[in-house]
């Protein structure tokens, strides 16, 4: 078996990212964003890329970074209101947007990853979002078809993962990443540790290594909080 892990992000990177490629992102707000992978994509210079990602960081963080710079041309997106920067490029013209609803996109994600093409849903029919899609009617209530995603690269965040690439992850990070690691052609993992093969329970393993390409360990993310709302003194 081909060694997965990887010294730095740098390197996970190295040979994989070029101009023009779609990289579908794992995370929710800021919760199990690959935060090193992302600021290493920066460092390349790639540009022109289209990222898959439930939301867009917020300024200076995150896919904010990548915004900042203008390294990316398309954001195929569920919740987007954090980021001024994404805002401003949005109006613009200077940022295409496909905004989709959460859960169409995470099933877009997941059936991507397994190989089908195309699905219908009711979610979106007799919105803006149906336009120029195929509707269909089924048990006399109307669906719409949407189409699958993929990606040339996937840059997902996990807890924990053994040298063979299998992954658990933490609470609301398993919500987007797994489906995001399912997607790309290429995986590659940030982690805040690394065990040998063996060494995790089987029935806790969230995704099969099968799916991961390159791991990348992070002992010690920042986990910045997207929003916090404290309770006022009396």
């Amino acid at each position: 078996m081909a060694n997965k892990v990887y010294d730095s992000a740098q390197a996970a990177l190295n040979g994989v990212v070029q101009d023009g490629q779609t990289l579908a992102v794992g995370g929710f707000g800021l919760c199990g964003i690959p935060e090193a992978l992302i600021a290493a994509l920066k460092d390349t210079g790639a540009k022109q890329l289209t990222c898959i990602s439930n939301n867009a960081g917020v300024d200076g963080f995150g896919l904010g970074l990548l915004l900042e710079t203008k390294q990316i041309k398309k954001m195929i997106s569920s919740y987007v209101g954090e980021n001024k920067e994404f805002e401003r490029q949005f109006l613009s013209g200077e940022l295409e947007v496909e905004l989709t609803p959460q859960g169409t996109l995470a099933e877009k994600l997941r059936a991507g990853g397994a190989g089908i093409p195309a699905f219908f849903t009711a979610t979106g029919v007799g919105t803006v979002i149906a336009e120029g899609k195929e509707v269909r009617q089924f048990k006399g209530q109307n669906y719409i078809l949407e189409e699958s995603l993929t990606a040339d690269v996937a840059l997902v965040k996990a807890y924990k993962a053994d040298k063979a690439g299998n992954l658990i992850f933490r609470k609301t990070a398993q919500n987007f990443n797994p489906v995001c690691a399912m997607a790309g052609k290429i995986t590659i993992a940030e982690v805040e540790e690394i065990v040998e093969i063996g060494a995790l329970d089987p029935d806790e393993i969230h995704l099969p290594g099968i799916y991961v390409n390159r791991i990348v360990l992070n002992a010690h993310p920042e986990k910045r909080i997207e929003q916090m709302t404290l309770k006022a003194e009396a």
